[in-house]
């Protein structure tokens, strides 16, 4: 999760497309050049450990927009391991993110 952080906050597209679980990848990421992510905090975390095989981390990531203003965007992402490597495969959004 934080690697997937840090690739949103350089903008490394590559990287978060390799670390995408290819049933739910998306063939290409537009994101938003000047949008700023300022910060990560990781809430919980579910299983995961060295012998899972999946796990899921609750986070929240904040960021600022171009325009200067400030959001919050709180997640429940699930992983996978596939070929002994974890996989982004999709998350749930918390609706009073802004």
């Amino acid at each position: 999760m934080r690697s997937r952080y840090t690739a949103f906050a350089i903008g490394a597209e590559d990287y978060l497309l390799r670390t995408w679980h290819p049933r739910t990848r998306p063939e290409s990421l537009q994101l938003t050049p000047g949008h700023a992510w300022t910060g990560l905090q990781i809430l919980a975390v579910e299983s995961g450990g060295p012998e899972a095989t999946e796990g899921m981390v609750r986070y929240r990531a904040l960021s600022r927009g171009i325009d200067g203003s400030r959001h919050v965007l709180i997640e429940a992402s699930r992983f996978v391991r596939r070929g002994g490597r974890w996989m982004y495969l999709d998350g749930d959004v918390d609706p009073g993110s802004s």
